[in-house]
């Protein structure tokens, strides 16, 4: 039953955000991970100084992950992860570093993932533990 509400709001979804594939690549990726045994704390967290960002803040087993979501329609131009540079690692890692603080979680019991989604049918999820 769960399975069928999930494919309809998919195509609700893709409907709606036709050309939003930040938004369909967050939500694939958020149901992936809870189908893997992550629990979400929080989706799209900002700081308070608009100076960092985090897709998605999830649980795996001990560890915090902080985690980039990165989705393409097509590999064409390379693959989704390639797009996390120097500059985008630094904004998560500043936005974590908030969010650790605020959350009073010890910095050892972290961790920095990139979920990478490629836009077809199906939809490629591949996830990418301790990526930076």
């Amino acid at each position: 039953m769960m399975g069928l509400l999930y494919r309809i709001a998919d195509r609700l979804r893709r409907r709606r955000y036709a050309e939003n594939h930040g938004r369909i690549g967050e939500d694939l990726a958020h149901r992936f991970l809870r189908s893997r045994g992550c629990t979400v704390v929080a989706r799209n967290y900002h700081t308070l100084s608009g100076s960092g960002e985090i897709d998605l803040v999830a649980w795996d087993g001990g560890k915090l992950a902080f985690i980039e979501v990165k989705t393409r329609g097509s590999e064409d131009f390379g693959p989704p992860e390639g797009a996390v540079d120097a500059e985008k690692r630094e904004r998560v890692e500043r936005a974590a570093r908030d969010y650790a603080r605020r959350a009073d979680i010890a910095w050892r019991d972290t961790r920095f993932d990139i979920v990478s989604v490629v836009l077809e049918r199906p939809p490629r999820i591949e996830w990418l533990r301790d990526a930076f």
